[in-house]
């Protein structure tokens, strides 16, 4: 039962995601794309919802239950992108998002795997000063600037985010064996990425 809740949180958390990237791909300016983007980790932050590149971050302070849920919110969060994109390509605006997503998908199928993996291992640095920032900041300003300015700056500076990256592969329809490989490299990456500074963090205080 557990587990279920879990992998119910986490499809809702890809929903998340799935409607953040929808607006990206929506909006001509970057920056107002970036922007709204956000929604998607401030629902997720503000309702306690399973996000793969969150949850990871703590991996090295949790037990090995919270381990093996990872694998169960990483396919939660596939399930939850998949059917916003499915959603999508029902409606009115499904033509229009699926060449958008399918331009943004050539360029990270074109890149090589160690640029993914480096680009992915940036982009969770900054989930983790946002997730870390919403949690821990005393001031409520604060706990959403952490949120806002964390997304903002990994979308803007091109860094991989494994599940926003499921959804746009599922927008664009282009699956396959590469994009898979690549879409697990970039998991591997926000893995890296997020557990490097609370790693650190902890050699320095101790």
């Amino acid at each position: 039962m557990k587990e279920l809740k879990i992998l119910a949180s986490s499809i809702l958390a890809g929903l998340c995601i799935g409607i953040g990237g929808t607006v990206f791909l929506s909006l001509d300016s970057k920056v107002l794309g970036a922007l709204f983007f956000t929604a998607g980790l401030f629902t997720i932050c503000t309702h306690g919802l399973h996000l793969f590149t969150g949850k990871v971050c703590y991996v090295f302070e949790r037990d090995l239950d919270y381990a093996a849920g990872l694998p169960v919110i990483w396919l939660g969060n596939l399930i939850g992108t998949w059917c916003v994109a499915q959603a999508a390509h029902c409606t009115r605006i499904g033509s229009a998002l699926k060449e958008r997503a399918a331009a943004l998908c050539t360029v990270k199928l074109n890149d090589h795997l160690l640029s993914v993996f480096l680009l992915a291992a940036f982009c969770n640095i900054l989930i983790y000063i946002a997730v870390e920032g919403y949690g821990k900041n005393p001031h409520e300003v604060g706990k959403y600037l952490a949120i806002f300015f964390g997304v903002m700056v990994f979308i803007l500076c091109g860094f991989e985010h494994c599940v926003a990256n499921m959804y746009y592969f599922s927008m664009a329809g282009m699956w396959s064996g590469k994009a898979l490989l690549y879409i697990l490299v970039m998991t591997l990456g926000n893995a890296a990425g997020g557990v490097l500074f609370p790693l650190v963090r902890a050699w320095i205080t101790n």
